[in-house]
């Protein structure tokens, strides 16, 4: 079973696991999204179909297949009523893949509450009355809010404060999974890092977080153009990963049954600094860019503004510029040596994701909630 379909990284993971042949599979889905989780689960099914035939495959039982039920994770049941006994749908679920939350720096912590925590705790209740084999949760580096230091996968309550209640909500979420793991849940937990477009293709459907700063320069002259520059910017990173590789070692890592119990960091063991980042997405959007030193204070300020006026630059955003925690991933690197899921550095396909950006205005930079 899946949440967050038909959800970007959700629409990728879920052609992965059925690929491999672990289907059929059931999404939660909600209703308001229908029509689109209707087509994209119609070509998931016809890739996944089309790749089997080129293998030969002849056993139609392992027809790949997608099952849509409408509900709502912060419900009891998931406001699936007894579809969760009913044993010809979801009594035969063995494997949950938990990715459905608001993904939005901005979010006001009722909502958060609700999706993210609230949400988290349905889904792990379901899991646990279906007495599934294996639960996968989606985290994010960022449960470890403004942690001063190196944050691993064994980090997690370290007396931190968080940016935003985002953050907030999400550490509340990976604790609740971690209390359910002590009780014998099978569960893995992975923290993709900051997620933005395929590396390959540059899409995406939403255009926010680094997208913030894109937007930014390129509604300004080639010529000329100006960024945001706060203290302590020149020693801070910018961790940022690609949607295929979130993808892939997800789909590595889940398969593995040595796994369970694990948490996994999906970031870049080498990512920029805040100086170099902004020099390299100046250079994809083909901009000479002068950053221009001022307080954090200020520089939301001016995002504020900026937003009204018709640039879209989320303020939260700004708190990321002197974010004072580094991720490092050696768990994560150990688990896939010797396979070919490796991180990309950013500077290597920037200029596909800042393409997509600029031919695809209409792409928005609202979460799926």
């Amino acid at each position: 079973m899946f949440t967050g379909f038909p959800g970007f990284l959700g629409s990728a993971l879920l052609r992965r696991v059925l690929g491999r042949g672990d289907g059929p599979v059931a999404c939660l889905i909600q209703p308001q999204y229908r029509e689109l989780a209707e087509e994209r689960a119609r070509a998931i099914v016809g890739a996944v179909g089309e790749d089997a035939e080129a293998g030969a495959r002849e056993d139609a039982a392992d027809a790949p297949a997608v099952h849509l039920y409408e509900g709502d994770i912060t419900e009891p049941g998931l406001g699936l009523g007894s579809a969760l006994d009913d044993a010809d749908l979801l009594a035969g679920v063995d494997e949950v893949y938990h990715l459905a939350a608001v993904y939005d720096l901005g979010v006001d912590s009722d909502v958060a509450e609700a999706v993210n925590v609230r949400g988290t705790e349905r889904v792990l209740d379901a899991a646990q009355r279906l007495a599934v084999d294996r639960f996968h949760h989606v985290s994010t580096c960022y449960v470890s809010g403004r942690y001063d230091g190196v944050f691993t996968a064994d980090d997690l309550r370290e007396g931190q404060s968080f940016n935003n209640h985002y953050e907030a909500s999400k550490h509340r979420a990976e604790v609740a999974v971690r209390e359910r793991v002590a009780d014998g849940l099978p569960a893995t937990v992975y923290r993709p890092a900051i997620a933005v477009g395929d590396s390959r293709t540059g899409e995406t459907d939403k255009l926010d977080g680094p997208y913030n700063l894109l937007r930014l320069l390129s509604a300004q002259p080639e010529r000329l153009a100006f960024a945001f520059s706060i203290p302590a910017a020149a020693e801070t990173e910018l961790n940022v990963v690609p949607r295929d590789y979130v993808v892939d070692a997800i789909a590595e890592l889940s398969g593995r049954p040595e796994t369970v119990g694990e948490t996994y960091q999906l970031c870049d063991p080498d990512p920029l600094t805040v100086p170099a980042f902004v020099a390299v997405l100046s250079d994809a959007a083909d901009r000479r860019t002068v950053t221009v030193p001022t307080t954090k204070r200020l520089a939301k300020a001016a995002a504020g503004l900026l937003s009204v006026a018709g640039v879209d630059v989320e303020p939260a955003t700004i708190d990321y510029f002197d974010h004072p925690t580094r991720y490092r991933c050696p768990k994560t690197r150990d688990a896939l040596a010797g396979t070919d899921v490796s991180v990309p550095p950013f500077e290597s396909y920037v200029g596909r994701l800042a393409a997509f950006a600029r031919e695809n205005p209409s792409v928005g930079a609202d979460p799926m909630a």
